[in-house]
C-alpha cells in the first residue's frame, strides 16, 4: 500500500453531528499503535488471523455499516486480544475519526477495481489514443506516468472536470462519441493505471478544504442555477464515493455550455467537502426506525433506567456519529458485554441501515422519554 502522508479533514459542525477532523497518517499509525495490525491487515500488510481491511467482495460499504460491523465483531475481538494478552491503548473521538481517515484513504469504502478490465477499458473507452504511458501521444494530452491525479481522488475529479472541455474538441475532431463511464470503470482503470512500473511508487494524497468557502463557490461558480430542489446535489451525492463523483462530473460534461467554470483545486476540495463529506461520513437514517431499533436491540434496557449505571443517550445533547459510535463501543463495551450477560441480555448486531438509524435516533432526540 502506498504511504498517505497528508491530512484529510472534515468540517462538520456539531449541529449535524460532526466527526473530529481527521488524519489519516495518524489512522495509519493508529491502525498499529492501537495493535489493530496483529490481526488486520490492510492491502495485505498486517497480521492474516482477521480480515483484510482493504481487500473486500462486498459493495457500498458506508461509515455507519463499518460501524456497524465492528459493532457485531466486538465480543469475539475482544476475545482474540484477551488470549494473545493484546492490550490496546484507548479510541477517542478523534483516534475513531483519524482511523476511518485513513480506510477512507486505503480505499475501504470505494468500489474495488479489477486491473486486467481497467487495461481493456483504457483502450476502449479511447483514453489510449491521447494519453501513453510513459510519454505523450498527442502535445496536449500528459502521458500517465506524470497524472499527479492518479494519487488524489478530489484532483482527479477536478482534472477530468477542467480538461474536460479540450477533449470534447478533441473527440469531436476524431468523430469519437463522448465516452460514458461507471464508478466500477474508473475503479478498474485506477487500479491498472496505479500499478503501473511508472506509478506505483506514487504517494496517495488525500485530503478535503473547507465547506463554508465551497458554499459560496458553489453560487459564485453559477452551480446554484441549476442544481436547486431535486437538482439538488448534497442530496443526489449522499452515500456516493469520490470515484463516483468523478464519474458524474465526466458525464456531465456534453450537458454543460460549452465553457464550464474552471475549478483550481483547492476550489474542488472546497467543493467536495461542502457537498459531499458532510452527507458521506455523517450517514444519516430514520429517527423512527432507529427508536425502534434502539427498544428491539435492549438498549433503552440500561439506557434508560438510571439504576442500571449506564449514560442516558438521548436528550443529552451531544452529536453522535459512525465514528463516536465506534469509540462508545471502545471506551464502555467490554464493560457492557459484562452488564449484559449478567442481565442475560444478547449482545446487540446492527446492519448498516440499523446503525444509520439509531445514530439519526440518538441525534434528534431532545425530549425526555
Amino acid at each position: 500500500m502506498n504511504r498517505i502522508v497528508p491530512m484529510f479533514l472534515a468540517s462538520i459542525t456539531a449541529a449535524s453531528a460532526a466527526i473530529a477532523p481527521a488524519d489519516s497518517v495518524r489512522g495509519k499509525e493508529l491502525f498499529t499503535s492501537l495493535s489493530c495490525i496483529q490481526c488486520h491487515s490492510v492491502n495485505g500488510n498486517g497480521g492474516h488471523i482477521a480480515a483484510d481491511l482493504g481487500r473486500r467482495l462486498d459493495r457500498n460499504f458506508t461509515p455507519a455499516m463499518l460501524a456497524g460491523t465492528m459493532w457485531n465483531h466486538a465480543p469475539i475481538m475482544w476475545a482474540a486480544m484477551y488470549q494473545r494478552n493484546i492490550r490496546a491503548g484507548d479510541v477517542t473521538d478523534q483516534a475513531a475519526a483519524d482511523l476511518f481517515a485513513f480506510f477512507y484513504s486505503a480505499r475501504f469504502f470505494d468500489v474495488p477495481g479489477d486491473a486486467g478490465r481497467g487495461k481493456a477499458l483504457f483502450s476502449i473507452k479511447h483514453c489510449a489514443e491521447c494519453h501513453g504511458l510513459t510519454s505523450p501521444k498527442i502535445p496536449e494530452a500528459k502521458p500517465v506516468s506524470q497524472w499527479e491525479s492518479l494519487g488524489h481522488p478530489i484532483i482527479l475529479a477536478d482534472a477530468m472536470w477542467n480538461h474536460g472541455v479540450n477533449m470534447r474538441q478533441e473527440f469531436a475532431r476524431r468523430k469519437i462519441p463522448w465516452p460514458k463511464l461507471t464508478a466500477q470503470d474508473l475503479a478498474d482503470m485506477l487500479v491498472y493505471l496505479r500499478n503501473l512500473p511508472s506509478t506505483r511508487s506514487s504517494t496517495v494524497h488525500f485530503y478535503t478544504g473547507s465547506a463554508a468557502n465551497g458554499e459560496k463557490l458553489f453560487e459564485s461558480k453559477g452551480c446554484v442555477a441549476c442544481h436547486v430542489g431535486k437538482l439538488a446535489l448534497p442530496p443526489l451525492l449522499k452515500r456516493k464515493t469520490l470515484t463516483e463523483i468523478a464519474v458524474e462530473m465526466w458525464d456531465h460534461q456534453p450537458l454543460m455550455a460549452p465553457v464550464p467554470p474552471v475549478l483550481s483545486e483547492q476550489e474542488m476540495r472546497d467543493l467536495v467537502s461542502y457537498l459531499w463529506a458532510q452527507k458521506f461520513f455523517v450517514d444519516s437514517g430514520d429517527p423512527a426506525s432507529g427508536k425502534r431499533v434502539f427498544i428491539a436491540k435492549h438498549c433503552a434496557t440500561c439506557h434508560n433506567d438510571p439504576s442500571s449505571g449506564a449514560p442516558k443517550l438521548t436528550g443529552v445533547g451531544r452529536p453522535y456519529s459512525a465514528v463516536t459510535m465506534v469509540s462508545a463501543l471502545w471506551h464502555h463495551g467490554p464493560q457492557m458485554l459484562q452488564q449484559m450477560e449478567a442481565k442475560n441480555i444478547p449482545w446487540p448486531r446492527f446492519d448498516g441501515h440499523e446503525m444509520s438509524n439509531v445514530i439519526a435516533y440518538l441525534n434528534t432526540r431532545r425530549v425526555k422519554d
